[in-house]
């Protein structure tokens, strides 16, 4: 007799399934229109990488600061109501580009990004690990996976036709005149619109119990040492994929392979796509191999092709640094879910002090930014090395305890 096989959604959540995926690919398109304006704003604004490297300072500081109000909201009001706060900033932060572009204002340009920073702060803290409760537990981080590979969609589509916005063929050509508040201008509006379908649509809330120890006694969050680990985690993750994403174009072009336009190419169809097919391929593995193993090989595979980028191996190092983004393509959604796993009432407060972790997002870009302006490009990928290291280190755990369990 065969085994009867786990749905990946049940069958009454698979509308609010289908809608909430549908954000991952708005705050994945955000995302990776900041690893092009990292370069353009180098460019027309003639700054350092560690200047411009304020883009993504200046974004993620909103999760930071929003990460606790953000739970704070969900946790009285629900889910639902979080994502519409959240893509109302998300829409209002896309708008604020075109006086941005009016005064031609880099200051500007930043809050407008600590504003849509804001947005997607809500967004995630709700969506995350709202998705891992649609189904059973068994396959939430297949799940979330899933629901994240939409995000991989939006990260190839920023850089592909922002890229062609703001770069043209000639290196030499300023690109001052280009408008980039166009690209945010659309999302904003697309946005909104989601706003307001999303507030005629219900979604069921998901009622956590609580959790006691043996002896029948509340259990708190920080005694979780996991979730603690997995936090870490978390932002060691978050520096090693945001600060390579920062710098992938400048490495590139540094490298004398090919110029910013085409360099913006390969990270929408090469690094994006492979990140893109990596969550795809990794939710179906994950229905059959456990969450544990499979972040253990992927973690293990992140510190082997940044090695080989480190020891400066030529086209080589192009290729493993590709194949990386295919293998930490899982890592936010896994770690994500492992650290939520068993922690009952407590999980919309953890969730969001897990959406803390893209202040990753400040302190990767700055250390890489300021490594490869003080010796070169090459030896600034030291920094997502460690990174990755830490994320290997809890993998490891996490599979040692997994095991232990059976």
């Amino acid at each position: 007799m065969t085994e009867k096989r786990i749905p990946l959604v049940e069958k009454q959540y698979r509308l609010p399934f289908i809608l909430l995926t549908s954000l991952f690919f708005l705050w994945g398109f955000a995302h990776a229109i900041l690893d092009v304006l990292n370069k353009h704003f180098q460019e027309i604004l003639d700054i350092t990488k560690t200047h411009s490297a304020m883009v993504q300072v200046t974004m993620y500081m909103g999760y930071f600061i929003m990460a606790i109000p953000a739970g704070l909201f969900i946790n009285r009001f629900g889910y639902r109501k979080g994502v519409v706060l959240g893509l109302l900033l998300y829409g209002v932060g896309a708008l604020l580009f075109i006086p941005g572009q009016h005064f031609a204002s880099f200051n500007a340009f930043l809050f407008a990004l600590f504003v849509i920073g804001c947005g997607l702060t809500f967004l995630e803290t709700a969506a995350n690990p709202y998705v891992t409760e649609l189904g059973a537990k068994e396959t939430a981080a297949s799940r979330l996976n899933f629901a994240q590979s939409f995000n991989g969609m939006g990260c190839i589509c920023a850089p592909l036709f922002v890229g062609l916005l703001l770069f043209s063929n000639d290196d030499q050509q300023s690109a001052s005149n280009s408008n980039v508040a166009l690209p945010y201008v659309c999302m904003g509006i697309l946005v909104l619109i989601v706003a307001v379908i999303f507030m005629k649509v219900k979604l069921p809330e998901i009622q956590h119990g609580v959790e006691v120890d043996e002896e029948g006694r509340s259990v708190g969050l920080w005694s979780h040492k996991l979730f603690i680990f997995g936090l870490f985690a978390l932002f060691a993750y978050e520096i090693g994929e945001i600060s390579i994403n920062s710098f992938f174009i400048n490495y590139v072009v540094e490298q004398k392979w090919m110029n910013a336009r085409y360099a913006s190419l390969v990270l929408s169809f090469g690094g994006l796509g492979l990140f893109m097919t990596g969550r795809f391929v990794g939710s179906w593995i994950m229905q059959r191999v456990s969450a544990e193993r499979m972040l253990f090989y992927c973690a293990t595979g992140t510190v082997i092709t940044t090695t080989i980028v480190l020891l400066d191996f030529g086209i080589c190092s192009l290729i493993a640094l590709l194949c990386g983004y295919a293998f930490e393509a899982i890592m936010f959604p896994t770690i994500f879910a492992l650290s939520l796993k068993g922690l009952g009432n407590h999980t919309k407060r953890a969730s969001s002090f897990l959406m803390m972790s893209p202040v990753g997002g400040v302190v990767g870009p700055l250390l890489m930014g300021y490594v490869a302006d003080t010796t070169t490009m090459v030896y600034a990928f030291a920094v997502p090395w460690v990174a990755y290291a830490v994320v290997w280190l809890y993998a490891r755990k996490m599979l040692s305890v997994s095991i232990c369990k059976r």
